[in-house]
């Protein structure tokens, strides 16, 4: 059975920093996080290739958050610095084992999430 665990949520000021850490079951072509605000469909955050060395951003996280992996541990990582109180959300870790290009935002298993809120 297919598991991601989300940690490392929780309240931040505006400019601070928090690190997701997403935990798998096992390894898979790509991993990706996404976030939902209240009131708002769940988008699109950052995208990284089996090997690491490929990631993706939206533009709105783009040069302040970066997306890592650790496949000996089967975790990506989530680093995001200069926290917006935009970024107030619940952000999920996906994975999928098909569709290596990075940009498609389809994605067979999800996480449970983790809450991040940042106060103005």
């Amino acid at each position: 059975q297919v598991q991601l665990v989300e940690s490392g949520g929780g309240l931040v000021q505006a400019g601070g920093s928090l690190r997701l850490s997403c935990a798998a079951s096992g390894r898979f072509y790509v991993m990706g996080w996404f976030r939902q605000a209240p009131g708002k469909e769940r988008e699109f955050v950052a995208a990284i290739s089996r090997s690491g060395g490929g990631t993706y951003y939206a533009d709105s996280v783009k040069g302040r958050f970066t997306i890592s992996r650790d496949n000996a541990k089967n975790t990506v990582y989530l680093q995001m610095n200069s926290l917006k109180p935009e970024d107030t959300a619940l952000y999920y870790c996906a994975a999928r084992n098909t569709l290596a290009v990075l940009t498609i935002k389809q994605y067979d298993y999800w996480g449970q999430g983790t809450q991040v809120t940042v106060s103005s």
